[in-house]
């Protein structure tokens, strides 16, 4: 198979997507602009940027596993994300913007105390990185099984660019090409989701193949107790994990962060179908895959019927997404460590330049991390196991307690280190010392009861006993506090925020329509040079062309704000 259309396709949306971050490299000059956008992002962008985030290699690698193997399930337990994101809109997610922090770890200090703050920024950091790094692993074994290129030099390379543009950036520069992503992978499903068709005999070919309870709602040990489980950690997963979070806090109202989440909810309700057909289809062409080989299934469906050039355009977007979501957990615990930890701790003092030099620093301490954990995948089981796996032990723990603090006036951060430390140690317990002293294994529904009913059990027994005694928690009542005696910015520094916000913005959104541009430009090359599927090639790049109207519309509307001139600049009479 000729290869070579393939890598420059990868190559060229890549350079390009670098450049776009580059861009960007003057836009942060301080840690609200460069971590959070001046807290006036569109909603929209902020809505896609948080469905990127949420996407990685592994829905192909792990959910493509399961759809292969289960069928429709797989569709099943994603719709329980679009559920948790519609409870998060609802009720979270303006919660989290009327807070008023940069960060979900300044909004646990501020509530639940120092103690708990620290607690919680070792334990993230040291998920977060985990799991990014494991989500790593498969595009790079995708990237080089597909061009024949070895595994470890090609994973290293591809992680070495993911953190290039989220250093030198910030938050707008992964939210513009979290949109470029986007469109790209989008794309690449919409072309390859016909070409499977029409390998299988089309759907009615397909349905006649599949296996008789491929399309049932529930399968296998995806049971309707795992569902339940899991739309429950949903909720807790995109209401409470500190990457998602900070989409919510860096648009300009709740009403905004509500939008962003319903966003999320409404692409979630349709994506998965779209996503999971393919391997679905590739069950019935080749039914032979087992164990760890069911992972290979979106590969190998994509390597049947793409033809070059076209190959290389979905393992960009395969790459694209995993790119999205790690380097918005890059640009999060790099925000943390940052403002919670060296302004917070090491140097209340710093200046805006010295936060913007350890941020891009940090971003890139994280990132080699990352590529290092995802150099070791292939010895912990698998990605799946990886990824369950970790959500199912830290998930509730985690996410559970500052969620209900959001509602509580009385938890407290003794009680909240207790039911965190507690119930970690719990779902240790289960995974890895009863496999190993008892031989006994939870299944999948256990691990997300356990993991997620156990701290909301103890949360809500803490609630009520506290509630008997009619007191607020001194935690709360210092919460307060510090709420009321926020420093509030000058009318001189407002106004000068307010103008670049307004420059920020505009020059975001202006760059996210050449780009669709230009990718509509590439779209329709590729479909001169494909020898399949050009007619949706061609006619999805006519599509992205027209839809680079919407984000150059939008920045003509938004009114400029000059900055005020200082007194001391006026000119003397």
């Amino acid at each position: 198979m000729n290869t070579n259309i393939d890598t420059a396709v990868i190559v060229i949306f890549s350079a390009f997507v670098l450049g776009i971050g580059l861009l960007f490299a003057r836009t942060g000059r301080n840690l609200k602009s460069f971590f959070a956008g001046g807290e006036a992002v569109p909603w929209f962008i902020g809505g896609l940027s948080l469905f990127m985030s949420f996407f990685s290699a592994s829905t192909f690698v792990a959910w493509g596993s399961i759809a292969y193997k289960h069928g429709w399930v797989a569709i099943t337990i994603q719709w329980t994300m679009c559920a948790g994101a519609l409870v998060t809109g609802l009720w979270l997610a303006p919660r989290w913007k009327k807070t008023g922090v940069l960060t979900a770890a300044e909004y646990i200090r501020q509530r639940l105390g120092l103690p708990v703050q620290k607690t919680y920024i070792f334990i993230f950091t040291l998920v977060s990185v985990f799991i990014k790094g494991s989500v790593l692993y498969p595009v790079g074994k995708l990237v080089s099984v597909s061009l024949g290129l070895p595994l470890v030099p090609t994973t290293i390379g591809l992680g070495i660019f993911m953190i290039a543009y989220t250093s030198v950036g910030g938050l707008w520069a992964v939210m513009v090409t979290d949109i470029l992503q986007f469109v790209v992978l989008s794309a690449a499903v919409c072309i390859l989701l016909p070409l499977a068709f029409d390998q299988v005999g089309g759907v009615a070919g397909f349905t006649a193949k599949a296996p008789d309870d491929f399309f049932n709602l529930l399968n296998g040990e995806y049971t309707i107790g795992f569902m339940l489980a899991f739309f429950v950690y949903q909720v807790a997963y995109i209401g409470g994990n500190w990457t998602f979070v900070q989409r919510y806090t860096s648009v300009d109202s709740p009403k905004s962060a509500r939008k962003v989440a319903f966003l999320f909810a409404g692409l979630y309700l349709v994506s998965p179908i779209i996503w999971m057909l393919p391997p679905m289809i590739y069950k019935t062409i080749n039914p032979a895959l087992v164990g760890l080989d069911t992972e290979n299934a979106y590969l190998e469906i994509c390597r049947l019927v793409l033809p070059p050039g076209l190959l290389g355009l979905m393992l960009t977007g395969m790459y694209f997404s995993t790119s999205a979501s790690a380097n918005t957990t890059l640009n999060v615990v790099s925000a943390v460590f940052t403002n919670d930890i060296y302004k917070g701790l090491m140097n209340p003092t710093a200046t805006d330049k010295q936060l913007i030099r350890v941020a891009r620093l940090s971003s890139w301490g994280f990132g080699i991390g990352m590529i290092v954990i995802a150099l070791l995948v292939p010895y912990i089981g698998g990605i799946v196991e990886v990824v369950l796996t970790i959500g199912a032990v830290t998930g509730g723990p985690l996410l559970a307690p500052p969620i209900w603090a959001l509602f509580s006036k009385r938890l407290t951060g003794r009680t909240t280190l207790r039911i965190t430390l507690i119930t970690l140690s719990l779902n240790l317990v289960g995974k890895i010392i009863l496999p190993l002293a008892m031989g006994v294994k939870l299944s999948r529904a256990e691990e997300i009861v356990i993991g997620v009913g156990a701290p909301v059990l103890l949360l809500a027994l803490t609630e009520w006993l506290a509630s008997r005694k009619r007191i607020d928690s001194p935690d709360y009542l210092a919460y307060e506090t510090i709420r009321a005696e926020a420093p509030t910015s000058t009318v001189q520094e407002q106004a000068d925020e307010a103008a670049e916000v307004s420059r920020q913005n505009q020059f975001g959104l202006r760059v996210i329509a050449v780009s669709l541009v230009v990718t509509a430009v590439i779209l329709g090359g590729l479909s001169l040079l494909t020898t399949q599927g050009a007619r949706i090639t061609a006619l999805l790049a006519g599509i992205v062309l027209v839809t680079a109207l919407i984000p150059w519309r939008a920045a003509t509307k938004l009114t400029p704000v000059e900055k005020p001139v200082k007194a001391a600049e006026l000119p003397s009479l």
